[in-house]
């Protein structure tokens, strides 16, 4: 087991994040208002706990299963990889970081998850063949079994 597999795409899709996290910061640094949620409310604030609880639990979750599990060569299927073939970055992008920014009161969390979301959709699709390659016919039917394949 190399560290290459553990990481899967992750080490493209974080490449792919690093323009966008910089012209971000940048962006906050030059003209903070520009990037300001404005408080938030405290509907948004509600909203962004009621929303990260789950992100991180999922998130939590996701890398739990990935560590249990790809050091010994199995496919995980259960768990939130039985709803989406990618949940520790779709998790992310979606449900930890546009949240953690809105309390921060900064749009840059949905920022950086566009970003981040838009790198797994390019990069996974090769992790996404490495597995069929590994797997075959497992990999084929756990594909087809998911239930948010678009997502």
């Amino acid at each position: 087991m190399n560290l290459k597999t553990l990481v899967g795409s992750g080490d493209r899709i974080a490449l792919f994040a690093v323009p966008f996290i910089l012209a971000g910061v940048v962006l906050a640094v030059v003209s903070p208002s520009v990037v300001d949620v404005g408080g938030p409310p405290t509907w948004l604030r509600v909203l962004s706990v009621a929303v990260l609880i789950p992100g991180l639990t999922i998130w939590i979750w996701s890398v739990v299963l990935i560590l249990r599990n790809v050091p010994r060569g199995r496919l995980i299927t259960g768990g939130p990889y039985a709803w989406v073939r990618h949940p520790l970055y779709t998790s992310v992008a979606l449900l930890v970081l546009p949240w953690v920014g809105f309390l921060l009161d900064t749009w840059l969390g949905v920022m950086l998850g566009a970003a981040l979301y838009v790198g797994a959709r390019m990069f996974a699709t090769d992790e996404d063949d490495a597995l069929a390659r590994t797997f075959g016919q497992a990999w084929r039917d756990y594909d087809r079994n998911v239930k948010l394949r678009w997502l």
